[in-house]
Protein backbone atom coordinates (compact mmCIF):
# COMPACT_ATOMS: atom_id res chain seq x y z
CA UNK A 1 0.00 0.00 0.00
CA UNK A 2 1.47 3.35 -1.16
CA UNK A 3 0.42 6.32 0.81
CA UNK A 4 1.08 10.20 -0.54
CA UNK A 5 0.34 13.58 1.17
CA UNK A 6 -1.79 15.32 -1.26
CA UNK A 7 -2.38 18.13 1.08
CA UNK A 8 -1.64 18.88 4.60
CA UNK A 9 -2.73 22.32 5.27
CA UNK A 10 -5.90 23.62 7.16
CA UNK A 11 -9.14 25.58 5.23
CA UNK A 12 -6.81 28.60 4.47
CA UNK A 13 -3.76 26.40 3.21
CA UNK A 14 -0.48 27.92 3.44
CA UNK A 15 0.43 30.93 2.35
CA UNK A 16 -2.52 32.54 3.65
CA UNK A 17 -3.97 35.05 1.27
CA UNK A 18 -2.46 38.65 2.49
CA UNK A 19 -0.53 36.95 5.10
CA UNK A 20 3.60 38.21 5.72
CA UNK A 21 4.17 35.80 8.86
CA UNK A 22 7.83 33.89 8.57
CA UNK A 23 5.39 30.34 7.57
CA UNK A 24 3.69 31.98 5.07
CA UNK A 25 7.07 34.12 3.65
CA UNK A 26 8.77 30.74 3.93
CA UNK A 27 10.85 29.50 1.00
CA UNK A 28 10.95 26.09 2.47
CA UNK A 29 8.44 23.62 0.38
CA UNK A 30 7.37 21.47 2.99
CA UNK A 31 5.54 24.66 4.56
CA UNK A 32 3.98 25.25 1.06
CA UNK A 33 0.60 23.47 2.23
CA UNK A 34 -2.83 22.61 0.05
CA UNK A 35 -6.02 22.34 1.82
CA UNK A 36 -6.05 18.28 3.64
CA UNK A 37 -6.02 15.08 1.23
CA UNK A 38 -4.66 11.59 1.03
CA UNK A 39 -4.14 9.07 -2.07
CA UNK A 40 -4.20 5.48 -0.91
CA UNK A 41 -2.91 3.21 -3.64
CA UNK A 42 -3.92 -0.51 -3.12
CA UNK A 43 -5.66 -2.94 -5.27
CA UNK A 44 -7.68 0.05 -5.59
CA UNK A 45 -7.25 4.13 -5.91
CA UNK A 46 -9.09 5.63 -3.06
CA UNK A 47 -8.94 9.10 -1.94
CA UNK A 48 -9.84 10.51 1.40
CA UNK A 49 -11.68 13.94 1.20
CA UNK A 50 -11.65 16.26 -2.09
CA UNK A 51 -10.88 19.83 -1.35
CA UNK A 52 -10.60 22.98 -3.01
CA UNK A 53 -7.58 21.90 -4.34
CA UNK A 54 -8.53 18.52 -5.41
CA UNK A 55 -7.83 19.39 -9.12
CA UNK A 56 -4.34 20.46 -8.69
CA UNK A 57 -3.55 17.59 -6.19
CA UNK A 58 -4.80 14.96 -8.90
CA UNK A 59 -2.32 17.19 -11.39
CA UNK A 60 0.61 17.07 -8.84
CA UNK A 61 0.37 13.91 -8.08
CA UNK A 62 0.14 12.51 -11.23
CA UNK A 63 -2.97 10.28 -10.37
CA UNK A 64 -4.56 8.78 -13.36
CA UNK A 65 -6.91 6.57 -11.87
CA UNK A 66 -9.68 6.68 -9.08
CA UNK A 67 -12.01 4.41 -8.29
CA UNK A 68 -13.53 5.77 -4.44
CA UNK A 69 -13.28 9.06 -2.23
CA UNK A 70 -14.19 8.70 1.50
CA UNK A 71 -15.62 11.74 3.12
CA UNK A 72 -14.38 12.91 6.60
CA UNK A 73 -17.37 15.24 7.16
CA UNK A 74 -18.77 18.59 5.42
CA UNK A 75 -16.28 21.32 5.81
CA UNK A 76 -15.72 23.31 2.09
CA UNK A 77 -12.02 22.64 2.74
CA UNK A 78 -13.28 18.67 2.22
CA UNK A 79 -15.73 18.75 -0.21
CA UNK A 80 -15.85 21.33 -2.56
CA UNK A 81 -13.47 19.72 -5.42
CA UNK A 82 -15.59 16.74 -5.82
CA UNK A 83 -17.23 18.43 -9.47
CA UNK A 84 -13.79 17.74 -10.53
CA UNK A 85 -13.88 13.82 -11.10
CA UNK A 86 -15.69 14.18 -14.24
CA UNK A 87 -12.00 13.55 -15.91
CA UNK A 88 -11.95 10.07 -14.60
CA UNK A 89 -15.99 9.69 -15.79
CA UNK A 90 -14.92 10.39 -19.29
CA UNK A 91 -11.45 8.99 -19.63
CA UNK A 92 -11.72 6.04 -17.61
CA UNK A 93 -15.64 5.60 -18.58
CA UNK A 94 -16.60 4.48 -14.82
CA UNK A 95 -18.73 6.17 -12.34
CA UNK A 96 -16.89 6.96 -9.02
CA UNK A 97 -17.57 5.60 -5.83
CA UNK A 98 -18.66 7.96 -2.67
CA UNK A 99 -18.42 7.10 0.97
CA UNK A 100 -20.14 9.18 2.92
CA UNK A 101 -22.26 9.11 5.99
CA UNK A 102 -25.96 10.50 5.49
CA UNK A 103 -25.19 13.81 7.09
CA UNK A 104 -22.61 14.75 4.74
CA UNK A 105 -24.54 12.95 1.55
CA UNK A 106 -27.46 15.33 2.55
CA UNK A 107 -24.55 18.38 2.72
CA UNK A 108 -22.98 17.10 -0.76
CA UNK A 109 -27.22 17.18 -2.41
CA UNK A 110 -26.98 21.16 -1.13
CA UNK A 111 -23.48 22.03 -2.42
CA UNK A 112 -24.26 20.41 -5.71
CA UNK A 113 -27.40 20.16 -6.09
CA UNK A 114 -27.02 19.87 -9.98
CA UNK A 115 -25.38 16.30 -9.69
CA UNK A 116 -28.28 14.86 -8.20
CA UNK A 117 -31.33 16.78 -10.06
CA UNK A 118 -34.00 14.41 -11.87
CA UNK A 119 -33.05 16.01 -15.27
CA UNK A 120 -29.18 15.86 -16.12
CA UNK A 121 -26.91 17.17 -18.74
CA UNK A 122 -24.09 15.71 -20.25
CA UNK A 123 -20.71 16.19 -18.62
CA UNK A 124 -22.38 15.73 -15.13
CA UNK A 125 -20.39 13.68 -12.68
CA UNK A 126 -21.17 10.02 -12.28
CA UNK A 127 -20.99 8.69 -9.04
CA UNK A 128 -22.25 5.90 -6.61
CA UNK A 129 -23.10 6.94 -2.84
CA UNK A 130 -22.49 4.92 -0.17
CA UNK A 131 -23.38 4.97 3.19
CA UNK A 132 -20.93 5.22 5.82
CA UNK A 133 -22.13 3.90 9.54
CA UNK A 134 -19.89 2.64 12.30
CA UNK A 135 -19.47 -0.90 10.37
CA UNK A 136 -16.29 -2.10 8.23
CA UNK A 137 -17.50 -1.85 4.01
CA UNK A 138 -15.13 -3.09 1.37
CA UNK A 139 -13.53 -1.04 -1.44
CA UNK A 140 -12.67 -3.62 -4.18
CA UNK A 141 -10.09 -6.07 -1.69
CA UNK A 142 -9.56 -3.39 0.52
CA UNK A 143 -11.30 -3.44 4.00
CA UNK A 144 -12.09 0.33 5.33
CA UNK A 145 -12.80 0.34 9.15
CA UNK A 146 -14.72 4.00 10.01
CA UNK A 147 -13.62 5.60 13.29
CA UNK A 148 -15.82 8.20 14.85
CA UNK A 149 -13.89 11.51 16.80
CA UNK A 150 -16.10 14.18 17.37
CA UNK A 151 -14.65 17.79 15.98
CA UNK A 152 -15.97 19.88 19.10
CA UNK A 153 -19.39 18.66 18.50
CA UNK A 154 -19.72 17.80 14.88
CA UNK A 155 -18.94 13.82 14.21
CA UNK A 156 -15.83 13.32 11.76
CA UNK A 157 -14.90 10.49 10.21
CA UNK A 158 -11.58 8.80 10.19
CA UNK A 159 -10.48 5.37 8.30
CA UNK A 160 -8.31 2.69 9.27
CA UNK A 161 -6.81 0.63 6.30
CA UNK A 162 -4.95 -2.70 7.44
CA UNK A 163 -1.94 -0.64 9.68
CA UNK A 164 -2.81 2.64 8.44
CA UNK A 165 -5.35 5.50 10.30
CA UNK A 166 -6.05 8.20 8.82
CA UNK A 167 -8.11 11.20 11.07
CA UNK A 168 -8.11 14.85 10.87
CA UNK A 169 -10.00 17.64 12.63
CA UNK A 170 -10.32 15.53 15.97
CA UNK A 171 -10.28 17.27 19.24
CA UNK A 172 -11.99 14.28 21.17
CA UNK A 173 -11.86 10.29 20.95
CA UNK A 174 -14.08 8.12 22.65
CA UNK A 175 -12.28 5.01 24.28
CA UNK A 176 -14.50 2.46 21.97
CA UNK A 177 -13.02 4.65 18.28
CA UNK A 178 -9.44 4.36 19.88
CA UNK A 179 -10.06 0.71 20.47
CA UNK A 180 -10.51 0.67 16.58
CA UNK A 181 -7.07 2.56 16.29
CA UNK A 182 -4.72 0.56 18.32
CA UNK A 183 -2.79 -1.48 16.51
CA UNK A 184 -2.06 1.27 13.82
CA UNK A 185 1.28 1.42 13.02
CA UNK A 186 1.09 4.34 11.23
CA UNK A 187 -0.93 7.15 12.27
CA UNK A 188 -2.06 10.40 10.56
CA UNK A 189 -3.69 12.79 12.94
CA UNK A 190 -3.93 16.77 13.03
CA UNK A 191 -2.05 19.21 14.74
CA UNK A 192 -3.67 22.74 14.13
CA UNK A 193 -0.94 24.93 16.06
CA UNK A 194 0.35 24.94 19.52
CA UNK A 195 -2.41 27.47 21.63
CA UNK A 196 -5.70 26.19 22.22
CA UNK A 197 -8.52 25.58 19.64
CA UNK A 198 -12.28 24.59 20.68
CA UNK A 199 -12.30 22.04 17.63
CA UNK A 200 -8.93 20.49 16.46
CA UNK A 201 -5.85 18.83 18.34
CA UNK A 202 -2.84 21.34 19.36
CA UNK A 203 0.46 19.90 18.90
CA UNK A 204 0.62 18.75 22.38
CA UNK A 205 -2.54 17.22 22.15
CA UNK A 206 -1.83 15.56 19.04
CA UNK A 207 1.88 14.26 20.78
CA UNK A 208 -0.15 12.81 23.43
CA UNK A 209 -2.64 11.06 20.86
CA UNK A 210 -0.01 9.50 19.36
CA UNK A 211 1.34 8.22 22.77
CA UNK A 212 -1.52 7.16 23.79
CA UNK A 213 -2.19 5.16 20.25
CA UNK A 214 1.36 3.80 20.49
CA UNK A 215 2.09 3.67 17.06
CA UNK A 216 5.77 3.00 15.23
CA UNK A 217 5.45 6.42 13.16
CA UNK A 218 2.91 9.10 13.75
CA UNK A 219 2.55 12.07 10.75
CA UNK A 220 0.90 15.06 11.61
CA UNK A 221 -1.41 16.66 9.02
CA UNK A 222 -4.16 19.90 8.82
CA UNK A 223 -1.67 22.48 10.17
CA UNK A 224 -2.36 25.82 9.78
CA UNK A 225 0.67 28.49 9.50
CA UNK A 226 0.40 29.02 13.14
CA UNK A 227 2.01 25.97 14.17
CA UNK A 228 5.45 27.40 12.67
CA UNK A 229 8.32 26.60 10.37
CA UNK A 230 8.03 22.87 9.09
CA UNK A 231 12.23 22.72 9.95
CA UNK A 232 11.59 24.36 13.62
CA UNK A 233 8.69 22.44 14.48
CA UNK A 234 10.07 18.96 13.58
CA UNK A 235 13.32 19.54 15.57
CA UNK A 236 10.91 19.98 18.48
CA UNK A 237 9.29 16.21 17.71
CA UNK A 238 10.59 12.46 18.81
CA UNK A 239 12.04 10.45 15.89
CA UNK A 240 8.71 8.17 15.51
CA UNK A 241 6.53 11.50 14.82
CA UNK A 242 7.16 13.44 12.10
CA UNK A 243 5.21 16.26 10.30
CA UNK A 244 3.59 15.44 7.08
CA UNK A 245 4.18 17.36 4.03
CA UNK A 246 2.63 17.78 0.17
CA UNK A 247 3.99 15.43 -1.51
CA UNK A 248 5.62 13.06 1.11
CA UNK A 249 4.98 9.25 0.17
CA UNK A 250 5.31 6.21 2.40
CA UNK A 251 5.10 2.51 1.87
CA UNK A 252 3.24 -0.31 4.04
Amino acid sequence: MRITFLGTGTSQGIPVIGCSCEVCLSADLRDKRLRVSVLIETDKTIVIDSGPDFRYQMLRAGVKDLDAILYTHEHKDHVAGLDDIRPFNYLLKKRIAIYATERVQEALQREFSYIFADTKYHGLPQIDMHTVNSQSFIVGETVVTPIEVMHYKLPVIGYRIRDFTYITDAKTVSGNSLSKIKGTKYLVINALQKEDHISHFTLKEAIAFSEKVGAEMTYFTHMSHNLGLHANIENELPPHIRLAYDGLTISI
